[in-house]
């Protein structure tokens, strides 16, 4: 049996695993066990749309659980303290955990480099609990502003100061000056009154943009009111103020800390070779180079590809690109093959500022490309669904999409609130009731006629005939038993006047007709008996469809049904433009419109629940919460 341990949840640790267990899935031989001291994933690079009340607290939140079920990984909750190299053993105040092979993937914490009260008096911002409670401090200081009568205090509540100016800082303080409108309207304050300030010891915000990017990034923070300070040394922190330089020292109450990371505390304690604020040195396989069996992922890799000058960056996607190598070299190790080099090839970076502005300089490695405003979004938004699908799949990337566009507040999207105006389904009830009441009646009355006459057909297109005079009295006789919007055809007065329709394009025709010169006509030009039983069933369609509609029984089925059926009907030259409202209402009944006064809100929780129970749609993520 070979043991293989991940340490740690984060981005490469997730990912590491997903690739070892998907490697390893017929081979019993082989346990994975995942160990964070955390039930959930944490996606760290939204930390900021929380911080300022975009996002919910649980969207950057993903259960363990549901990452790895079905999965051969192993998830354990457990804090360790301590790692036994020699004797390749895990300890933690509970339990001791074997491996043959481990994965360290802690991550980082926030490093304060030394300065007089920096972690004793700011708020760190790098976890989920971080996030949250500074979440709650902000609208603290709001509530107690609003009710506070000394002018000094006051405005030492309402003064925000971020001490970092990259990534993390960036975002941070784009989206608090965005909330900064809505909590002032909440709570009768002056927006003038809110003083946000992000300050840093670099010369510029954002260093490892190109400039003219850096530019546009400060321009738009001072559209939104924000000041920037750069160039400043952090010489002290205090409780309610801060030293952004020697004579610069400004009275806040909170003061966020994204100045820096280093390795996580006990990576910082291990016996390894390390460098660059404690990350673990690495051989090209991603293996430290003290310990055999040891690989390292993420943040907590020190390594410089060859032909580079410096190590790869902490980011997500040197974690990306980092654990299916890993995954990779494991599975050689195991089987005795070789191993591969890491030579990681980047893709750019991004940074939002609010919800609906970014920067991004991204592209091919080697051909970057400058990307601002909506591009930049995009961009982000892109790169991460492409990062929720591989961790779970299409739940995720659903959840990700609704909190994102569809069920945003103020405008706050980057395609602004044209996708998030939602509006009570009971309004679609009157017009789903009409649409399927039309569809019912034309097919009750279609499946008369049927029973009185069953050589009848008026859904399919008269064959055409060689007798000109038989082919209008054809054509006439199908306009007058044809009342429907399905058919509508107009009365023809000669043999050579076309039935006026909708306009369909020549080629479309074509392959309709030789679809049914192929199964619905003759060499006589009468009807087969396909015909006859396709013609039985779209009416009983219409019918069954039109009481689905009725009584609201999936909906959105029966909705993109008739706008099929109507399709179908246009293909032929039937369509009249009656069709057409037929296809609206059908396009605005698809969403949802059965949860109120219909059978899908008791239908659909039940079969939502029956659903999730099936093992292949928990593997494949294949649900919504």
């Amino acid at each position: 049996m070979k043991r293989i341990v991940i340490l740690g949840g984060g981005y490469g640790g997730v990912l590491t695993a997903k690739k070892l267990a998907k490697k390893f899935k017929n081979d019993n031989n082989v346990e994975i066990k995942l160990i964070d001291r955390n039930p959930y994933h944490t996606l760290l690079t939204e930390l900021h749309e929380v911080s300022a009340n975009r996002a919910p607290e649980d969207s950057i939140k993903i259960d363990l659980k549901k990452i790895f079920a079905g999965l051969k990984v192993d998830v354990v909750l457990d804090e360790i303290s301590n790692i036994d190299f020699k004797n390749k053993k895990l300890q933690s105040e509970k339990a001791s955990y074997a491996y043959d092979y481990l994965v360290i993937g802690t991550g980082s914490k926030p490093t304060f480099f030394g300065i007089p009260g920096a972690e004793e008096n700011t708020f760190s911002f790098w976890s989920y609990d971080d996030a949250v409670t500074l979440k709650r401090q902000i609208r603290d200081m709001y509530t107690l502003a609003a009710k506070e009568k000394n002018p000094a205090v006051r405005r030492s509540m309402l003064t925000f100061v971020i001490i970092g100016a990259g990534f993390t800082g960036i975002e941070l303080v784009g989206e608090m000056a965005e909330q900064r409108d809505e909590l002032c309207r909440e709570f009768y304050i002056d927006p003038s009154e809110v003083r946000l300030i992000v300050a840093d010891m670099a010369p510029k915000i954002l260093p490892i943009l190109p400039d003219k990017l850096i530019q546009k990034a400060e321009a738009r923070l001072r559209k939104l009111n924000v000041e920037i300070v750069t160039g400043a040394k952090i010489t002290e922190v205090g409780k309610g103020s801060v030293a952004l330089g020697a004579k610069n020292v400004v009275d806040a109450q909170t003061i966020v800390w994204t100045a820096g990371v280093e390795g996580s505390e006990i990576v910082g304690s291990l016996d390894v070779q390390q460098q660059g604020r404690k990350r673990i040195v690495t051989n090209s396989h991603l293996e430290s180079v003290d310990h055999k069996n040891v690989y390292v992922v993420g943040d907590n890799i020190f390594y410089i590809p060859e032909g580079e000058e410096r190590p790869v960056p902490q980011m997500v996607e040197n974690a990306e690109q980092a654990a299916p190598l890993i995954a990779k070299n494991i599975e050689a190790d195991i089987k005795g093959t070789e191993k591969k080099a890491y030579k990681p090839a980047f893709h750019g970076t991004m940074v939002s500022i609010g919800s609906r502005y970014g920067v991004a300089n991204v592209g091919l490695p080697g051909k970057l490309f400058m990307l601002t405003g909506f591009l930049a979004m995009l961009s982000k938004h892109a790169i991460n669904m492409l990062y929720l699908s591989q961790v779970a799949g299409f739940n995720k990337v659903w959840t990700y999409l609704m909190h994102e566009i569809f069920h945003v507040e103020n405008r706050k999207s980057f395609v602004g609130g044209y996708f998030s105006k939602r509006s009570p389904n009971f309004w679609l009830v009157p017009l789903r009731m009409l649409l399927g009441g039309m569809w019912l009646y034309e097919g009750i009355d279609k499946l008369k006629k049927i029973w009185e006459d069953p050589d009848k057909i008026f859904l399919i297109p008269a064959a055409p005939f060689a007798d000109a005079t038989s082919a209008a009295s054809q054509a006439v006789d199908a306009v007058k038993t044809t009342v429907d919007a399905q058919s509508a055809a107009s009365a023809v007065t000669t043999a050579k006047e076309a039935v006026e329709a909708l306009p369909v394009p020549g080629f479309v025709y074509d392959i309709t007709n030789w679809f049914m010169d192929l199964m619905f006509y003759n060499n006589d030009g009468t009807y087969t008996f396909l015909a006859k039983w396709f013609q039985i069933g779209m009416v009983c369609a219409e019918i069954v469809f039109g009481i689905m509609l009725i009584v609201g029984l999936f909906t959105a089925i029966a909705s993109i049904a008739t706008i099929a059926m109507a399709v179908m009907i246009w293909s032929t030259k039937m369509a009249s433009t009656e069709m057409l409202w037929y296809v609206g209402a059908a396009i605005a009944c698809i969403g949802g419109s059965g949860s109120t006064f219909g059978l899908d809100y008791y239908v659909l929780p039940w079969l939502k629940k029956q659903w999730k129970k099936i093992p292949l749609v928990r593997r494949w993520y294949l649900f919504t919460d």
